[in-house]
């Protein structure tokens, strides 16, 4: 039987979302549409507004839906009109991709966005956007993102959150003083393809996409009621169940970085000691290619990752574990294990086992 262990790079469909989903294709229309079946799209995406607001905490943003997390990261760069961008160098490529020539805010050893180089750029910069993820997809760090907000708004900047990894699995009072947050339905067990920006109200937001003036203006395009009715029925899910399932999560990543520990002192865990994502372990196996690592596994029926999910379909040498420990060969040698919503201590104890097997074969410590 395969253990997938991947739900940083998209979560299984949970089955209420799948039945929401199948209600709303039944009763299909154009959003746009003044007839009954228009109107009752219109309904779910206005109601799904409202609840994707819940997901982070807020009553004062306004949602556009989008595509998915990287064009609302894309809407937020290009959109909210400020000439100067400043990104993390552990960001997202959607956000990296979207500021090319951007300045990059150095982190720690840890994985933390370094709060005086940041206080540094922002002073020499004219005002713009600061662009900083809530937690890390690949190490799950999370992010001093209050404390980011008051340095760039004592100094006249905006803040966007590409909040796609902790929506859900962390308390979204940190959240408070954003400008911007990005969102993605498939994180949380709802549908690929539809993600969110929320915007502070007040805020304006030129579209990236011209056309019909749809999401107000913000976003052209006939929306995907049926994927928005997921994503509400996802978000809900995950805000219900969210205090239960930090604890069940945390604990079964805990239990693996453990044993992984006591099997091979040589492993690391990176961005230990640190506040991270419940379901993310980023785990270094010296002398061994995560992609070697990533294989093995695969043949061992456990699904896991290295970075982030790549088009080209290969490991890549992460960036953001570059970033925390400059030329150091761990950026390719650490896989990623993340749990979700139908993850169980079964699941655990596979991987652990093949992990065990695999290291006991590849690694120079064993040998």
């Amino acid at each position: 039987m395969a253990t997938y262990l991947d739900y940083n790079a998209t979560a299984p469909i949970r089955p209420a979302v799948i039945e929401a989903m199948t209600e709303a294709a039944r009763s299909h229309g154009n959003p746009s549409s003044i007839h009954a079946q228009g109107r009752a799209a219109r309904h779910r995406i206005e109601r799904a507004r409202a609840v994707v607001a819940r997901l982070v905490g807020r009553d004062d943003v306004d949602v556009i839906f989008t595509a998915g997390g990287t064009e609302a990261d894309a809407l937020a760069v290009h959109g909210l009109g400020r000439r100067r961008v400043l990104a993390a160098t552990i960001e997202h490529d959607a956000v990296l991709a979207a500021a090319p020539g951007a300045p990059r805010i150095p982190v720690t050893a840890a994985g933390i966005v370094d709060l005086a180089a940041l206080e540094t750029l922002l002073s020499d910069e004219a005002p713009g956007l600061v662009c900083v993820m809530w937690a890390n997809n690949e190490t799950g760090v999370v992010q001093p993102v209050a404390e980011i907000a008051r340095l760039a708004h004592a100094a006249g900047w905006l803040l966007h959150v590409d909040a796609v990894q902790g929506a859900g699995r962390l308390d979204p009072v940190a959240l408070a003083a954003a400008d911007s947050l990005a969102l993605s339905a498939h994180k949380l067990g709802g549908p690929p393809g539809v993600g969110a920006l929320l915007v502070r109200d007040g805020l304006a937001v030129t579209p990236l996409i011209g056309g019909g003036g749809q999401e107000r203006g913000r976003r052209s395009g006939t929306e995907n009621d049926v994927g928005i009715a997921g994503f509400a029925v996802a978000a809900e899910t995950a805000v219900r169940e969210r205090e239960v399932e930090v604890r069940r999560l945390g604990g079964l990543r805990d239990r693996i970085e453990q044993a992984a520990r006591a099997h091979a002192p040589e492993v690391r865990i990176m961005g230990a000691g640190v506040d991270r994502l419940c379901n993310t372990a980023s785990i270094a196996l010296p002398g061994v290619p995560a992609e070697t690592q990533v294989m093995a596994l695969d043949l061992a029926g456990i699904a896991v990752s290295a970075g982030s999910a790549c088009s080209s379909g290969k490991v890549k040498r992460s960036h953001v574990l570059d970033a925390m420990s400059p030329g150091d060969p761990v950026a390719g040698e650490a896989i990623r294990v993340s749990l979700g919503w139908a993850s169980t201590s079964d699941d655990a104890d596979r991987f652990l086992h093949a992990w065990g097997a695999m290291r006991d074969r590849l690694s120079p410590a064993a040998r």
